[in-house]
Formats: structure tokens, sequence, C-alpha cells
């Protein structure tokens, strides 16, 4: 990692196309990339992460490899915008390599079909963001790591979908330290 590549994750990334929020009731957004209903004929809990670096994303992939330990019931999935080489050596360091699969989705176009697109300067910078940093950090012991490829300023969110490819949750993180609440998810699902 360069000091070129941090800085690069401080530019805005080109803007896309993002589609609205998926509506609880509504089918889900379904790609190659993120084929739904899922194969496999169970529910699916997907989160889309921040930038492989970020303390939040960190946390909420470790909440998500918990709850995928806990309910085998339920297929869970990240999706990560950094690129391939990025996120792999991102899950190695925070020790998820083998728990949840990652979809990599560099161009972010399954984020804009989800409605995640570019957040704001205060979505990132705002005092209380700033101050969980720290707490998570003195807390937890997680920490900014090296930020390779990806954006700061993309939105993350999550989703539960029923195995018939049915939207039955949906959280869009409003500011960068917002995580979900996976419980939720479940119990959207009836799990």
């Amino acid at each position: 990692m360069t000091v070129q590549q941090e800085l690069a994750s401080w530019m805005s990334p080109p803007a896309l196309n993002v589609s609205p929020v998926p509506e609880i009731g509504s089918e889900a957004p379904s790609s190659s990339a993120l084929p739904l209903p899922n194969p496999n004929n169970k529910p699916t809990i997907v989160t889309f992460l921040r930038h492989c670096g970020c303390p939040f994303a960190e946390k909420t992939f470790k909440d998500l490899c918990a709850f995928a330990d806990k309910h085998p019931e339920v297929n869970f999935t990240a999706v990560s915008h950094s690129d391939q080489a990025s996120t792999d050596h991102w899950l190695e360091s925070v020790g998820g390599k083998d728990s949840v699969p990652v979809i990599v989705d560099h161009e972010r176009a399954t984020y804009a079909r989800w409605g995640l697109g570019i957040s704001s300067a205060w979505h990132i910078l705002s005092p209380w963001a700033l101050y969980n940093v720290y707490k998570l950090g003195t807390e937890e012991g997680i920490w900014n790591r090296p930020t390779e490829t990806g954006s700061r300023w993309q939105e993350a969110g999550s989703a539960a979908i029923d195995k018939d490819g049915i939207v039955r949750w949906v959280h869009k993180s409003k500011t960068a330290d917002e995580r979900p609440d996976f419980s939720e998810a479940l119990n959207a699902l009836g799990v």
C-alpha cells in the first residue's frame, strides 16, 4: 500500500445511475454477480461493505460472520467494491477469508442496483462518526487499516431476501458508522 493509494480512496468515484433502494415486498435486484433467489433455495442476508480498510466495514463483516456461524439455514454474503487482490488481502488480515462468501463489485454496479451511491462529507466526517472510529478502536481493537483500493465515499447497506427472492428487510446506513442489525434481518426472514 502506498500513500498514493490511500489518498486515492479520498477521491470521489465516478457517479453511477443509482436505482432506488428496493422496497420491502419487492423482487430483489438479481444479477450474475448476486443471483437471487439463491440457487440453493435458502434465504439470503447480504451486506454491502464500505471500503476495505474501514473499521466499520470490518466490524460489520465480523458481525456477519458470527451470524453465519450460528445460522447455516441462511445464506450470508458480503459485497466489496475494492478490487479482488485488495479484498483478498483485507479478508486475510481481518480473519474472515473462508467465513462468508465475498463478491467483488469493483465497478460498484451491484451497489447501484441496490440504491447505494456516493455519500456526503457529513456521512463520513461527522463528529459522531469520527468519535465512533475512536470508540471502536479502543473498545474492540478495530482501527483503520490501509485502503489499497475502494472509495471512502461509497455508501453501505444490507438486505434480507427470502428463498423466493423477495426483499424482507433493508438497511441503508445513514452515516459511515451506522451498522446493520442482523438480528432484525433474521426476524424479518422468520428465523
